[in-house]
């Protein structure tokens, strides 16, 4: 099963422990297999947002350095897609629509996301389930 996870769920698992993205990530990490797939896009994106410094004060602990090693360790546990076909413009959100491209091009089961209303109309058109960490987590460990 692959699943493309969304730069909130990576965002929320950095700051703060408690919750679903975090349990996620570290399943992740811990698991045997690959689950989750990236683009070059998708990694850079990753960078981008979770290095900001506006954002970087959410996780103060950590520096741009520490990022950039969390973001090349989400790369090893990793499938890599190629981005084949392009679907844009589909979602209002460009960065949404390049989530998009990942699960698309890798024929992934999901996307984990927390904002599920910005992938409107994805299960319809491509067969995509959209969930949110805890949805998915509690499929996959019971």
């Amino acid at each position: 099963m692959k699943v493309v996870i969304d730069t909130n769920v990576v965002f929320s698992a950095l700051y703060s422990k408690l919750g679903a993205s975090h349990r996620l990530l570290v399943w992740l990490f811990q698991s045997d297999r690959k689950y989750s797939v990236v683009s070059n896009t998708l990694v850079l994106e990753y960078m981008d947002v979770l290095s900001r410094p506006e954002n970087l004060q959410y996780y103060s602990h950590l520096k741009k350095k520490d990022i950039e090693r969390f973001v090349d360790d989400i790369c090893l546990i990793s499938y890599h897609q190629k981005i084949h076909f392009l679907w844009r413009p589909f979602l209002q959100d460009v960065n949404d629509d390049m989530v998009l491209e990942v699960a698309v091009n890798a024929k992934a089961k999901a996307i984990i996301t927390l904002n599920p209303k910005d992938f409107k109309g994805v299960k319809e058109r491509f067969g995509i389930d959209i969930v949110s960490p805890k949805l998915f987590l509690k499929e996959v460990l019971t």
